[in-house]
């Protein structure tokens, strides 16, 4: 039967649904590497990936639909695996620019995964020019959907690429053999199996009509004690902006680069947490940039931004948990002073922290599961479309290692991230910090985003003037 016990969460069958032409869901990054002195080709990737591999065993599989939709699809072997295919070359007319570089980027990300094969591509640009120092320079593109990456069992690919020095870690010998690919027969019985393992949900997949409303109330009580509360807060839809449009599939790909010490310098003279200085950086960021678009910035004009939040704890056993909450804080960009506007960033923060007004992903689990697999596309793309009632933007943080890493012996020099859109959303932006820097990727609709180069400059430029607070 190979994987067919191996079924998809419900959360991650969402991401396949919510896909659409315009909207794929396959998270990823731009990675700027030195060239190593004995030279980098697509030989050495493909070799280096092809030892890596194993750790993620995700990444040799696809996902297969079980007929008639009566349960959620699973994973399995991919017999015809190929990895030239997902590891793909490209390159840039020499010397090419960062820009040139971005371009790349915003075409590569537009299109969608082929749900036939694994659900991930990477992709070596060469070309790039070198680098200040002298040193050649070149990108690693990667693209993985967002139903395999949960964070729990499955990672994306770039993260089991990387190593903390040049001389790459051991790995274990590779001895997979792809499991026999279940036929149409054999996913039916295994969803079957499953069902009648879970009698309410075999109610939900026959659609019968009949729901235990008793172990629903508790699973909900249970699972979403942050979903009332932000229910409250979405009650007030969000404020009319550029940032929510009609989107295509095009996209436009923005990049900025700005030093972790600024950031650790606001925070330590005004307070607050370093998350906090990044948003009051977006603020100023989006305040500046709607001015530049001749838009009406009052004292109370604000933007409300949906900020996901990673929350780390550990369980009796000491390991190390994996919890993400969301907030929807309201953005004050009508405030002109920069740090009145950290200090209002930081209390409404605050204030979502005591109250408990956060959405767990735990909770979107638990949320998700109610409806059956056949109805996942409507509840999908029923929220999809509503979106951008409640939120104008998404900001994730992401912090990484502040010490070098390298890929086959290639040092990282940067890494941004890319943050796939929702339908209504006109751009998302994303940072991870990393060796020292902040960096900033901003994924854009190519019609609705044409000066997302701009709101990137804006972002540096309200770094700055949040900097220059601090003297």
């Amino acid at each position: 039967m190979g994987g067919v016990s191996d079924r998809l969460s419900s959360l991650d069958v969402s991401f396949l649904y919510l896909e659409e032409e315009t909207t794929p869901m396959h998270v990823g990054g731009v990675s700027v590497f030195e060239v190593p002195e004995d030279g980098f080709d697509y030989d050495r990737l493909v070799q280096h990936i092809r030892r890596r591999i194993a750790f993620v065993p995700r990444y040799r599989q696809r996902v297969r639909w079980v007929p008639g939709h009566i349960a959620s699809p699973v994973w399995v072997d991919d017999e015809h695996f190929d990895v030239t295919y997902h590891v793909r070359r490209s390159a840039l007319p020499r010397p090419g620019t960062d820009a040139q570089l971005r371009e790349l980027a915003a075409r590569i990300f537009s299109r969608p995964l082929d749900r036939d094969r694994p659900l991930w591509e990477l992709y070596l640009v060469e070309g790039l020019a070198d680098g200040a120092d002298g040193r050649g320079r070149f990108a690693l593109l990667t693209k993985t959907h967002h139903a395999m990456v949960d964070g729990v069992s499955a990672v994306d690919i770039g993260q089991v690429l990387l190593d903390v020095t040049p001389d790459p870690r051991e790995t274990p010998q590779d001895t997979w053999r792809p499991a026999h690919e279940p036929s149409g027969l054999e996913l039916l019985a295994g969803a079957v199996a499953d069902l009648v393992r879970r009698p309410p949900e075999i109610l939900d997949s026959l659609r019968t009509g009949l729901l235990d409303f008793q172990r629903s109330a508790t699973r909900l009580a249970a699972a979403t004690g942050g979903v009332l509360a932000m229910a409250r807060t979405i009650t007030r839809s969000a404020p009319g902006s550029p940032l929510n449009a009609e989107i295509g599939a095009a996209r436009r790909y923005a990049t900025a680069d700005t030093e972790l010490d600024d950031y650790k310098a606001v925070r330590k003279a005004h307070g607050g947490t370093v998350n906090d200085v990044v948003l009051a950086v977006v603020s100023g960021g989006l305040r500046t940039w709607l001015m530049t678009r001749g838009e009406s910035v009052t004292p109370s004009s604000e933007i409300r931004a949906m900020v996901p939040v990673s929350v780390r704890g550990t369980d009796d056993s000491g390991a190390l948990g994996n919890r993400v909450a969301s907030y929807l804080v309201d953005l004050p960009v009508g405030e002109p002073n920069p740090v009145m506007r950290l200090h209002q960033v930081s209390y409404a923060m605050t204030a979502h922290k005591e109250t408990g007004q956060a959405v767990g992903a735990e909770a979107i689990v638990g949320m998700v599961g109610f409806a059956p697999p056949t109805l996942h596309a409507l509840a999908a793309r029923v929220g999809s479309g509503l979106s951008k009632r409640f939120f104008n933007v998404v900001v994730t943080n992401v912090p990484g290692p502040q010490f070098p890493l390298y890929a086959a012996g290639a040092r990282l020099l940067a890494t941004y991230p890319v943050v796939p859109l929702a339908r209504g959303q006109a751009v998302s932006i994303g940072l991870t910090s990393y060796d020292g820097g902040v960096y900033f990727g901003l994924n854009a609709d190519r019609d609705a985003m044409p000066d997302v180069d701009v709101l990137a400059q804006c972002l540096v430029d309200s770094l700055a003037e949040l900097r220059e607070t601090v003297r």
